[in-house]
């Protein structure tokens, strides 16, 4: 067994600022990790004689957790700054088409591998990732995901009543996800997510079956979306006129629950938001995407005042940057647009640990905790001449407030999955 040691500033938002619970923030701190799990965060001057031994490493920045992205699409990648449209005629435009591609495992292959890198370049260590129809698309993305050791939730989308290339049916689409499940289970730091792309391309059939593997697999995730667009949500409730909601169409099917979670939620009822709270569904808030397709504003206070759990989602390719930074800086304005202000250790603590708990790994990821795996990245505020003039002297709240802001991909000098280096900035690892 070897112990290794980073020598840093050190920062971590392991419980929400909401609660009153304060940032862990060592100005010269010491992480040690063994065998890819955190043994210690803390001091150094309270650490290093227990560590004496143990090799150091200095580093000149600021150590964080590992970003957590609680949705993206790696299917759209190719299609991100697609112009013009919004949610459902965007769809028709530009990504069914480009989502039809993954038929060809070459193809999902070689997206897989540049994804993940993108995510990892950009200090996102663990995400819920949607796949496309084809049960290849996510053996292509576990297999990239497996072999950089990488914490990936994923699912086959099922869609029935879906375009005709992008359409399954409820026989097949149940037995793609059994077998993936079967396939996946237990492997490397992979999970399974039930997957229906949202009620508009689902039969009744299939959103209830959807339901009934949900109910069969206790171990695995639900991941949709949910009241993005006003035009998605008139011609949902067309479709089902006796519903109370968006949220009540989910439920009728089982699909509502402590381990669901729904990308967007803009369009919300008090009683959706206290519903979601009751059930300890949670939130993907997903800025950038939001912003791009004119969809909306996220109201974040609300979802607080119902007591939903947030993560941050890049929503790629609707999202416009892969970089959880630049997410944040988006996240702020959102809220600055609703009338709140986001803390920037609440934005971090949301796509950190916040994002942990939404996919129900708060004890494996997110807050650099004694036992938690060791998935961290090392942020640089002096990335740019335009950071390090605005971080000079600044207090922690400013630097990791201009880090938000004016931060993205540049800002991450590097980037560790289970105490493994796998990217450096501007070289090879």
């Amino acid at each position: 067994m070897t112990l290794t040691a980073y020598r840093a500033e050190l920062l971590s938002v392991p419980e929400d600022p909401v609660s009153g619970a304060a940032p862990l923030h060592h100005p010269d701190g010491l992480l040690v990790v063994e065998n890819g799990l955190v043994v210690a965060f803390g001091a150094h001057a309270d650490l290093a004689p227990r560590f004496a031994d143990v090799p150091v490493e200095e580093l000149n920045g600021l150590i964080v957790p590992g970003f957590v992205d609680t949705h993206v699409h790696y299917p759209q990648t190719d299609r991100v700054a697609a112009h013009g449209a919004q949610l459902l005629d965007w769809l028709e435009r530009h990504i069914f088409a480009e989502e039809a591609r993954f038929a060809d495992r070459g193809h999902a292959d070689a997206v897989a591998a540049f994804f993940l890198d993108e995510l990892l370049r950009n200090g996102t260590t663990s995400a819920l990732v949607f796949a496309t129809v084809h049960a290849a698309s996510v053996d292509a993305l576990f297999e990239a995901a497996l072999s950089r050791d990488m914490r990936i939730v994923s699912g086959k989308v099922l869609m029935d009543d879906g375009p005709a290339t992008l359409r399954d049916t409820v026989a097949s689409g149940r037995a793609d996800s059994e077998a993936l499940i079967a396939r996946w289970r237990g492997r490397g730091r992979l999970g399974y997510a039930v997957t229906p792309r949202f009620v508009l391309t689902s039969s009744d059939d299939q959103l209830a079956d959807a339901g009934a593997l949900l109910a069969a697999h206790p171990d695995v995730l639900l991941h949709t979306h949910l009241a993005e667009n006003r035009s998605e949500c008139a011609a949902v409730a067309a479709r089902f006129a006796d519903a109370a909601d968006y949220l009540d169409v989910y439920d009728r099917f089982g699909l509502v629950g402590d381990r669901s979670v729904f990308a967007h939620c803009i369009h919300m009822s008090d009683r959706a938001l206290g519903r979601m709270g009751e059930a300890g569904s949670a939130i993907a808030f997903c800025p950038t995407s939001n912003l791009f397709l004119g969809s909306g504003l996220f109201d974040l206070a609300a979802a607080d005042r119902h007591g939903v759990q947030v993560g941050m989602g890049s929503d790629i390719g609707a999202g416009t940057s892969f970089s959880l930074l630049a997410t944040m800086a988006e996240a702020y304005k959102v809220c600055q647009l609703r009338g709140s202000s986001l803390d920037p250790f609440r934005a971090l603590h949301l796509a950190t640990a916040g994002g942990a708990r939404a996919l129900g790994l708060a004890d494996r990821i997110g807050g650099l905790q004694p036992g938690q795996e060791a998935d961290f990245i090392l942020l640089d505020d002096k990335a740019t001449p335009l950071l390090a003039r605005r971080t000079a002297g600044a207090s922690l709240f400013d630097r990791l407030f201009a880090l938000q802001i004016l931060g993205d991909d540049r800002a991450v000098a590097a980037t560790w999955l289970a105490g493994k280096r796998v990217h450096r900035r501007g070289s090879p690892c």
